[in-house]
């Protein structure tokens, strides 16, 4: 519910973009995207990668578009040099960032078994 939730507040917004590679727990965030922006005229590219999808977003951002991104952990820690180059430049995105659940992520459970 919550990764549609996001394409469609994305729509409400006027994002006019979408590049992902999917990656749990996102994947429903990327099929919504691929399933609905081109219905409605907007772009969805399904990238080679995390690194792949953030330089896409980069390109698409320094044209004026308004696009988007999605990914987890692993994912977020391939993006951050370009998100460097972004943040210096001050070039707008959007990257939404979907927690994994497990140790060291921001949950208790294993540690209390």
């Amino acid at each position: 519910m919550g990764n549609e939730a996001i394409g469609w507040g994305a729509l409400a917004a006027g994002c006019q973009g979408f590049f992902g590679y999917p990656i749990t727990p996102q994947n429903e965030a990327t099929e919504w995207f691929a399933r609905e922006f081109p219905a409605r005229g907007r772009v969805f590219v399904q990238t080679s990668s995390e690194t792949a999808s953030i330089n896409w977003l980069y390109g698409g951002a320094c044209i004026g578009a308004r696009v988007m991104t999605s990914t987890s952990s692993p994912g977020w820690a391939l993006m951050q040099e370009t998100l460097s180059h972004m943040i210096n430049t001050e070039v707008p995105c959007v990257v939404v960032l979907v927690q994994r659940g497990g140790p060291g992520q921001g949950t208790t459970r294993h540690a209390q078994m």
